[in-house]
């Protein structure tokens, strides 16, 4: 402190000689003597040297006592074990395996469409008849043909067991019989064909082709029926999830043009390779929506593929690496009453991340303080000030 104040006296002892009390800087310039000028300026030039000169001595004794101020300023958050869900996100399709279009089998008019859009329908249902071409009225005649057959058939029966009769006749009597039941079967089959009938219960989405249109066996669609009580969503995983992606498996799905989120489980997994992508189909159900999700709508699957019960989350920001491709952060120690403590460099081994949080399998326990804001800033073993 004594040396401070001989360096204080000095200068302004210089300060004080060098000044002209006489002239100040406006009355010089008034003057406008060029030499006048000059010499007023070089005085001013020395007078700022002297000041500057002593304002780095007075900063460098200031720096010498107060060893506080040159301490890096950080803050620190404490590590803590929590429960951490690791999600693998990928992009799916909402899909229905009750969702069909409806041909007919035979060809002709459509004479009768029973549904109509929106309407619901039960399995084997009625909804829509083509012209059966003339089929009922053949059906009647062998019907006939096969009454009188069988009337024929069982007389003979009766005659042969009585022992009247040839066995040609019996064996006449009863291929005919047969052969008509045969055709009255065939007739009916063919009549089948002329009703369009639900295949499974759900919705009419769409009647395609309007009541008195001529249609073909497969090629003029009638009806679009869609279930949408057994909807599921397929996505494709890599193949390296193999491991972890399973059936049962908590699944977050979120819907964009909803904006509706919904919690289901994997359904099912697939057991096929794609060799194009590498990848495998997984099927996520969906559970009873209300009408509100639709097939083919676009999802975000997020699939639980990994969780650790006791894990230790720290910002990303926060790593660094060195030469040798280690990751390292710092921790605090030994902070005393003026929160000051000490830096330490730590080598960390890391794990899964999840948005802006990487967890710390090793290097790291419960209870640390690891230094966030200020990191890049300190150095291993330095004294650090902690603000927080």
């Amino acid at each position: 402190m004594k040396k401070i104040l001989t360096i204080l006296s000095i200068s302004l002892l210089i300060i004080s000689c060098g000044q002209d009390k006489t002239a100040s800087v406006e009355q010089i310039i008034e003057e406008a003597n060029l030499e006048a000028l000059r010499t007023k300026r070089t005085e001013i030039v020395t007078q700022q040297q002297v000041i500057a000169d002593q304002l780095k001595q007075l900063d460098e004794a200031i720096a010498s006592l107060d060893t506080i101020k040159k301490l890096p300023l950080v803050t620190t958050i404490t590590a803590k074990d929590t429960l951490f869900n690791h999600y693998l996100e990928l992009q799916g399709n909402v899909e229905t395996k009750q969702n069909i279009v409806l041909y007919p089998e035979m060809g002709g008019i459509l004479t009768k469409i029973y549904v109509k859009e929106g309407q619901k329908v039960s399995k084997g249902q009625l909804l829509a008849r083509i012209d059966d071409g003339g089929l009922s009225q053949q059906l009647s005649q062998v019907e006939v043909q096969a009454q009188l057959a069988k009337t024929t058939f069982d007389r003979q029966k009766r005659l042969w067991e009585q022992k009247i009769g040839s066995e040609i006749q019996f064996l006449e009597a009863k291929t005919n019989f047969e052969a008509q039941q045969n055709a009255v079967n065939q007739i009916k089959r063919q009549l089948a064909k002329t009703t369009v009938n639900a295949p499974f219960s759900g919705v009419i989405d769409d009647v395609i082709t309007e009541q008195g249109s001529v249609v073909s066996p497969g090629q003029n669609a009638i009806i679009r029926i869609v279930n949408l009580d057994n909807m599921y969503i397929e996505t494709e995983v890599p193949e390296r999830y193999i491991p972890n992606v399973t059936i049962g498996k908590k699944v977050e799905v979120y819907f964009p043009v909803l904006g509706k989120t919904i919690n289901t489980k994997i359904r099912q997994v697939g057991n096929y390779i794609n060799p194009n992508n590498r990848s495998f189909a997984v099927e996520v159900g969906i559970p009873s929506n209300g009408g509100t999700v639709k097939p083919n709508l676009t999802a975000k699957v997020k699939i639980n593929d990994y969780t650790n019960e006791k894990a230790i989350l720290i910002p990303q920001s926060i790593l660094s690496e060195n030469a040798e491709g280690d990751q390292y952060t710092y921790v605090t120690s030994g902070k005393d009453a003026q929160n000051i403590a000490l830096a330490k460099r730590v080598i960390v081994k890391t794990g899964k991340t999840q948005g802006d949080l990487i967890e710390i399998i090793e290097g790291i326990n419960n209870g640390d303080a690891i230094i966030n804001e200020g990191a890049r800033s300190v150095k291993d073993g330095q004294k650090v000030k902690i603000l927080n």
